[in-house]
């Protein structure tokens, strides 16, 4: 854009000279003047800014505002907003905070995978176990940030979702081919995950809590995952990523109860006679080595929620003085040391208090297994409600991109929002078929190895290779060969995982029993 001249925001006459070309119309850009009449005949500009006289004040004012309007533009200070958004459940709202997004980041950083990182430390073991959940912790911290600070980074521009963001870094069509299957899987994905979960530590809850007294004929499990589908399709009909702030302080202080409350208790107990801290071993080096790829890719799957970051921090009001990221960096930062007091003590007590022993299905499998006797009912039975009450509330931060996909469908066909009955209605839908692929895959919540692997470009990788292609640090600097290093590091450790993954499925015998719930 051509310099204006410093004079021209200081004084400028009220009549146009006639040797003028050119006018400056309120948008703030140059255009032809129209045919000029005798000098004599004063122009009068027409704006919403300044009257329609002229003044030597008036017009001076109008053109400072003009200028002062266009540069805040230039520079991404008034950010043009779309107004689809104003529709949708994602951006419906902007008043969040940081402590919002304290709740949301850890309602969705901690949760049931965690529960599986003493699986992952049975085939590492101590050294490796520690110094791997160490390094997925900091990178992931680090790749956190880097999204933080690209919500905003193109001037004017807010990326509202994981996926505008990578056709903003990729293109169009290679940021959706890259970034939409391991979103999806991590929204819906997590989604039928949970309901898996839930519906399962319900069943063991009613066990727990009615024991020899329960004659009559109980649930099956498929009946529990249709009461615990019902109650996440009555709570997501809360509107708007907002206003489910107080779900996800329920999930996040869950969460941290029942983490701890876990291996409190497991620590507690006498631990098995034949417990051994020797890392599991295949009969073959392949096997091995497949073995502690899976188990690697279990640490990177308890490293989830980057796919919602963007959508978080959207919900938060941006401006000159006060942009979004510093409170969603404040919040991110609280809700990730709480997160580090779960995950830490859960891998590191529940290995100690287990071992090699520890069942495939972590933490709470090991507690109903070795403790059912030892540990009151009563805590036990508190744990485990704990549980439920945090995938009812992870179930809808995680929905919520799905909510906002169906929504930004119909709005877009229909250039109206949703009616109350349609917002519904999606919802509803979307509970009900996370409910099916459930009953028809109930082994999909074993998968943690394969699926971490699947979807560790999310968070490893993308955030890494978007920097320097938004950003664009000088080629050959140490910003540009840590970022690709770091970001072609992430995605070998993505390929081996799923192979590790894929290879452990098959040398453990893993029987995909469909439509057929234990």
């Amino acid at each position: 854009m051509d310099e204006r001249p410093e004079t021209e925001l200081i004084s400028i006459p009220a009549t146009p000279r006639v040797s003028t070309p050119e006018i400056l119309t309120p948008s703030g850009q140059r255009s032809p003047r129209p045919a000029t009449k005798p000098s004599s005949a004063a122009w009068t500009p027409t704006s919403f800014i300044s009257p329609r006289f002229l003044s030597p004040i008036g017009t001076p004012m109008k053109r400072v505002l003009v200028n002062m309007k266009g540069y805040l533009e230039e520079m991404g200070h008034l950010t043009k907003l779309n107004p689809q958004d104003a529709w949708l459940p994602i951006t419906e709202s902007r008043n969040g905070n940081a402590h919002y997004a304290a709740f949301h980041n850890l309602n969705a950083g901690v949760g049931f995978q965690a529960l599986v990182l003493p699986v992952a430390f049975a085939f590492l073991g101590w050294s490796w176990g520690i110094l791997s959940l160490t390094i997925a912790y900091c990178w992931q911290l680090y790749t956190l940030w880097i999204l933080v600070q690209l919500h905003e980074a193109v001037p004017g521009k807010r990326y509202n979702r994981y996926v505008e963001l990578a056709q903003a870094a990729f293109g169009e069509r290679l940021g959706v081919w890259l970034a939409l299957f391991p979103t999806v899987y991590l929204s819906a994905g997590t989604a039928t995950a949970l309901i898996l979960i839930g519906g399962e530590t319900m069943k063991l809850f009613f066990q727990i809590v009615c024991g020899p007294l329960c004659t009559s004929n109980p649930l099956t499990t498929v009946e529990w995952y249709l009461v615990f589908t019902c109650l996440c399709v009555v709570l997501s009909q809360l509107p708007n990523l907002n206003s489910i702030a107080g779900l996800s302080l329920i999930g996040a202080v869950t969460a941290i109860t029942y983490s701890t409350m876990v291996w409190v208790l497991s620590v507690s107990q006498p631990r098995p006679a034949t417990i051994s801290y020797e890392p599991l071993s295949m009969p073959s080096v392949s096997g091995s080595l497949f073995s502690v790829l899976n188990a690697l890719g279990i640490v990177a799957f308890a490293f989830r929620g980057h796919n919602l970051v963007l959508e978080i921090q959207s919900t938060m009001p941006s401006t000159f003085k006060h942009p979004a990221h510093v409170p969603m960096w404040r919040g991110a930062k609280v809700a990730y040391f709480f997160i580090a007091l779960c995950i830490f003590p859960i891998s590191i007590g529940g290995f100690w208090a287990y071992g090699n022993l520890m069942p495939t299905g972590g933490m709470l499998a090991a507690l109903y297994e070795f403790h059912i006797s030892d540990i009151p009912r009563g805590l036990l039975a508190t744990a485990f409600l704990l549980v439920v009450f945090n995938c009812l509330s992870s179930f809808q931060i995680y929905s919520m991109p799905a909510f906002d996909s169906f929504e930004a469908g119909y709005t877009s066909r229909t250039n109206k929002p949703c009616s109350v009955w349609v917002r519904s209605g999606f919802r509803v839908f979307f509970g009900f078929v996370s409910f099916f692929i459930g009953v028809a895959l109930p082994f999909l919540s074993s998968l943690a190895g394969l699926l971490g692997g699947l979807t560790l470009p999310v968070t490893f990788a993308y955030p890494c290779f978007m920097w320097v292609l938004i950003k664009k640090p000088a080629k050959g600097s140490f910003s540009w060969y840590f970022h690709w290093g770091l970001g072609w590091l992430g995605v070998a450790f993505s390929l081996a995982f799923s192979i590790g993954g894929i290879s452990s499925m098959v040398s453990q015998g893993l029987k995909l029993k469909f439509f057929s719930p234990n």
